[in-house]
């Protein structure tokens, strides 16, 4: 036992088979918030998180008195069945967020926190369950990958600025790679037109549908040097079924200066722990109010 934490494995049975996790529990039982987390991986991560990062921001919210539930996803780490898409992990974060209840009965309300597709398959659990115990949404470089978006995407962040470096266009004029480079951002700019009130994929169209009709709290962090955080962005401010979303009054937008897309340096790491938390406490204020 450390002086702030208590850390306990769990089994978590659902329809995909059984998983471990680790429920992180403040040492003091009566600071224990009735806001719990549960972290849904992405990226095929396990329970640990990308760079160990859930194993430190679990034990960062349970020093605020938070406590928290991580888990591996089917196939992964030590869980059983087979490996689902992040379309398909609704019965899983059912199950995790059923375990946490049961592991830490003070918990009434749940946050689900999740980077990459882990941040749309919480948006996606919710738009299917419209489970009454998630009152917040903790999003991290949400994935909405399509051919046009990350067209789009790329002209924008990465193409229009190379066509602003010398470099580029000396080589473009020796013959050089620039010649390549300028062949893709023509094929990119191409599908970057296509009709922006095209309808999307469907995963895409039920995370809009969530982010609209979900009535809790919502904090978005994006990294901006992440090409899918700045593909999510793009998307809100260009996708009609986006359109005023990054807008509402109940969403905290944070960006991560020079973050990866697993904010893997230090200084991008305790950013996030940092916005989360500070988060999450404010969050603990709101809701102090409302009955659970």
């Amino acid at each position: 036992m450390h002086d702030t934490f208590r850390e306990t494995p769990t089994r978590i049975d659902s329809p995909d088979g059984a998983a471990w996790g680790v429920v992180c529990l403040p040492t003091d039982a009566e600071s224990a918030a009735d806001v719990g987390v549960v972290f849904v991986q992405g990226g095929f991560q396990y329970r640990a998180g990308s760079h160990r990062q859930t194993v430190r921001l679990a034990r960062r919210l349970a020093s605020v008195g938070v406590p928290s539930l991580r888990f591996d996803l089917a196939g992964l780490g030590d869980a059983t069945g087979e490996m689902r898409n992040f379309e398909h992990l609704s019965p899983q974060i059912q199950a995790a967020t059923d375990t946490l209840s049961q592991q830490a009965p003070a918990v009434k309300r749940v946050v689900l926190w999740g980077l990459c597709d882990g941040a749309s398959a919480a948006l996606l659990h919710w738009e299917q369950t419209r489970d009454a115990r998630i009152h917040g949404l903790a999003l991290v470089n949400p994935w909405v990958r399509s051919e046009t978006s990350l067209a789009r995407t790329h002209v924008r962040h990465y193409y229009l600025r190379r066509l602003r470096d010398k470099a580029f266009w000396q080589k473009l004029l020796r013959g050089g790679v620039g010649t390549q480079a300028l062949g893709e951002l023509l094929s990119n700019l191409r599908l970057a037109q296509r009709d922006k009130s095209a309808p999307v994929a469907s995963f895409q169209e039920r995370m809009a549908k969530a982010w609209r009709e979900f009535h809790g709290d919502m904090l978005l962090l994006i990294s901006e040097a992440d090409i899918t955080g700045q593909e999510f962005i793009d998307t809100l401010q260009q996708d009609p079924k986006w359109t005023g979303c990054l807008d509402t009054p109940r969403l905290t937008h944070i960006s991560l200066p020079h973050a990866d897309h697993t904010n893997s340096t230090p200084a991008a790491d305790q950013q996030l722990m940092q916005e989360t938390c500070s988060w999450l406490t404010q969050l603990r204020q709101r809701l102090t109010s409302r009955p659970a």
